[in-house]
Formats: C-alpha cells, structure tokens, sequence
C-alpha cells in the first residue's frame, strides 16, 4: 500500500504561544490593577505537585498580599513589557522564523477592577504598539483574550464568574478588544484552557473557597455563566465582524483505559466526554445528554436563565484549539476514587516522565488531534505544545538541549501524521519558545525555551537572551514548513 507523504498548506501557522502574566511583568505600571495571578507565590518548600495554587478564600488572599516574605515571580515575568521588540525580532522572521505568535489580553491590565465605566487607555497604548511589532517581525497575532488574568476586584468583590454579573463585564471587555483590534487580530482564543475548572478554580474562574459549601456544584455553575458569555461575545463578533474566527480552547486531557476490563473502559470514556464538555457545547451548540446525566449523578444543579439555550445554539465557535503536554490512565476504581477532572487518573506505566511528572506521550497528540477533528469537523490548532527541562549554560555560555529537539522531532512527525489521517489542523504553537515564568509553580527553572534567559526563580540575573542549541533546529524546521524534521 502507497505510503502517504503528508505536506502542510503554505499558509499553516508555525507559532510561539505564551501568556501575559508569565512574561509581561509590570504588574503595578501602566494603569494596571491585580489579577487572580498577581498573587501566586513561589513556593520551593512545597513538594512539585504541591505548589500549585489552585484554591483560595479570601482570607488567605488577604494573607498572601500582606506577607512581605513571599515572592510573586509573575509580577515581573521576564520583562517583556519593556523589552518586547528585540524579543519578538528574536522570534520572528529573522529569528527563530516564526509566523504567529500567541499571547494574552491582559484583562487587568484594561479593566483594573473589571468594573470600570471605560477601559484603561494606557493599556491601548501597550497593545497597539505590541501588535504592530509582531506583524512587523512577520508574524500573525493570536489573541488570548482571558488567560488567568482576571482581575482580583472581580474574584474578592463579585466571587468571579459564579456571579452571573461577570458575563456583562466580560462581553463588554470582548467588545472593546474587538472594536479596536478587529483589523489586526483575525483569530481569537476567548478563554484559555476553558475545561480546567477543577484545577484552576480561583486563577481561572475567581471563585474563592468561602463563597459556597459545594465547591463542585459552584465552579459548574460558574463555568456556565463563562460559556454564555463566550458565545455572546461570539454573536457580537460574528454580527459586527464577520471576518473573525472566535475559537474555543481546551487543555487536552485525554485518558486511556488503564485496562480492558468493560468497565475501565466505559469510565473512561465518561471521564473524556466530561473534559471535552465545555468544547461540546461551544462548539455544538447545546449542553451534551451526558452531562446532565453527570449533574443528576452528582447532585448538580446548573441554573439556566431563560435565552441561555437559544444563546448557546446560536452562535457556535469558529475553529477548535488546544494544549497538549501528557496522557494519562484511568479506571472504573481511579474515576469513583477522585473527582471530574482531578485525581481521577492514574499514570502510564508505559511512559517516561518528565522532572515534573509528565508523561511524554508524541503518538497522544495524533490520538488527540483526530479525536477533536472527529467530534467536531472544526478547523484545528495546537496552541501549545512543549516540556520543561531544568537547565543551565555550560562554561561556553551554551545551553545543549537534543532532548528538546527530539521532544518537537516525535511531536511534529505525529501531527504530520494526524494530517495525513485526513485531520484538518493548522497551526502548531510552541510552548514557550522564551523561557518564562512557569504559570503552575511560578518558577524559571522550569524552562520550556529555544532561548534561555538568563534569570532564576527570585528574579534575579541579567535577563540577557541566548538562543539553545535547539534554536537553529526549530528554525529550520518552520522555515521548510515541516520538511526539515
């Protein structure tokens, strides 16, 4: 049987992704006011899988910002507020070769409260001139237009999107980005990483701990209240520029059966359908009979206003996008044991981790990849896809990564494979090809980049860019569009 060689269209997106609270800082310039991430700290005293921030109360909130000992890394990033235009000249056209670079809207930085009556100006001023700099390094922007940048005032003061009052507030921050970034900004990414709700319960959906006695039955409710937003923000995009493609995002967290036994195969087929939930109804258009079978077994009760359902149906999503970093196992046992979406899996003995306990998995994104294009017939992205490493230059300044050239190498031969599967996806998004701050443990050591910055956990060091070894490699790659493997 004829092999099929699998090309990529001219115009496919080879991309950098990150997000503006792990790389801007200036987290008190500009007008800006705290977001929901200004408060993660660093915490090294804490074992790996503890040090994720992921509830809070408000007192500890209160805690947190009036505890002079703790250090906020994401409060300075890696600068790039200030020096944005020699990093993107780094990473464009004459750098690294990238033709698209993703980042994220800061919410707070446009609307330091969420509630004000006009946005920031100061924040047009930053964007305006950071758009223009990645067009001009050759490079498309894809905008994140809620990244665990809510602001902080919205979380303490409103209990963030349980309050049904935030749809109001983020629709008119969409319409604002819109309005005025419409002619340089075609695809749009409304949420990032929509399905993480167990793990990101305060950074993504402001929910703090004291707010309600059913955690679970909250952030549900608070998810709703976001998916009606995204698809009224949608509607207003879509009637007002039809150009736009708005996409839905997901963090591809897909299991495997951890054996063949019927029932580790049923609960984890119910625990995927779950993860793609949210994406089910952006990009469907209603809420899947599964997940009111979920709510009824759970004792779940997610509160409709009466043009919701029509909302929803009207106006689905443009196109599909997605992280994708590791696979997991689960089982009938693992499912019962935790909860939708946190500690209800367990891991791939067949496997290799990584220093954080991430199981490297290339075959997982072709699996993936055809997976999203079967359930949706959506135009595809893989808006992240990388895997920290602790490093350091050698006596030469140099850092050698061949780890890293052969994670991208099995990743990209997957998608070129999952495109040959008669998959319809377009871009393909590094993360992070800067080393930046790490959005779960707040550290630099977790270093993700083709050009190493020269800063440790505590901010300090000279912040000076040296491209890794990979960084030649990765080029060649996007530059021959995927030939140059």
């Amino acid at each position: 049987m004829h092999k099929i060689s699998p090309t990529l269209p001219a115009d496919f997106l080879w991309g950098g992704g990150f997000a503006a609270h792990q790389m801007d800082g200036a987290y008190d310039e500009g007008g800006k006011g705290l977001s929901v991430t200004d408060i993660s700290a660093l915490r090294r005293d804490l074992p790996i899988e503890q040090r994720k921030q992921t509830d809070l109360s408000r007192d500890r909130v209160r805690e947190l910002l009036a505890d002079d000992s703790l250090t906020f890394p994401k409060r300075w990033g890696i600068d790039f507020y200030h020096r944005y235009e020699s990093d993107l000249a780094l990473l464009g056209r004459e750098g690294l070769g990238l033709n698209a670079f993703r980042t994220s809207f800061h919410w707070s930085r446009f609307f330091p409260t969420g509630d004000e009556a006009e946005p920031n100006p100061e924040a047009f001023t930053y964007y305006d001139a950071l758009l223009d700099a990645m067009v001009a390094n050759g490079m498309e922007p894809v905008m994140t237009v809620s990244h665990y940048e809510m602001p902080l005032a919205l979380a303490l003061d409103h209990a963030g999107w349980l309050d049904r009052a935030t749809i109001d507030k983020f629709v008119r921050y969409c319409q604002v980005l819109f309005d005025r970034y419409h002619d340089r900004v075609r695809r749009w990414i409304l949420v990032n990483q929509i399905n993480m709700v167990a793990h990101e319960g305060f950074n993504h959906l402001g929910v703090p701990t004291d707010e309600t006695d059913n955690p679970v039955q909250a952030r549900y409710q608070a998810l709703h209240h976001e998916m009606v937003a995204c698809t009224l923000a949608t509607a207003y995009a879509h009637e007002h520029y039809p150009e736009l493609e708005i996409g839905v995002m997901e963090y591809a967290d897909l299991s495997y059966p951890a054996t063949s036994k019927p029932e580790d195969v049923l609960a984890t087929y119910q625990r995927n359908q779950m993860e793609l939930f949210p994406a089910d109804v952006l990009a469907r258009g209603c809420y899947p009979g599964y997940a009111r079978r979920f709510f009824a077994d759970h004792g779940i009760e997610v509160i409709f206003a009466p043009d919701d359902e029509v909302a929803l149906a009207a106006h689905t999503a443009d196109f599909v996008c997605f992280s994708y970093y590791l696979t997991d196992t689960c089982s009938a046992a693992s499912r019962a044991a935790g909860e939708q979406g946190k500690g209800d899996t367990l891991p791939n003995p067949n496997l290799e981790a990584n220093p954080w306990g991430w199981a490297v998995d290339p075959v997982g994104l072709r699996y993936t990849l055809n997976v999203f294009w079967d359930r949706y017939q959506k135009p595809l992205y893989v808006v992240e896809n990388g895997c920290g490493f602790h490093e350091e230059p050698d006596a030469d300044g140099v850092v050698h990564d061949p780890y890293r050239v052969k994670f991208y190498r099995d990743h990209v031969r997957q998608l070129l494979e999952a495109r040959a599967d008669g998959v319809d996806v377009r871009g393909y998004f590094a993360w992070a090809p800067l080393d930046i701050v790490s959005a779960s443990s707040c550290e630099m050591s977790k270093r993700y980049g083709f050009i190493y910055v020269d800063q440790d956990d505590i901010g300090q060091g000279s912040g000076r860019r040296v491209p890794k070894e990979s960084f030649d490699w990765f080029r060649r790659l996007v530059t021959s569009n995927g030939a140059e493997l």
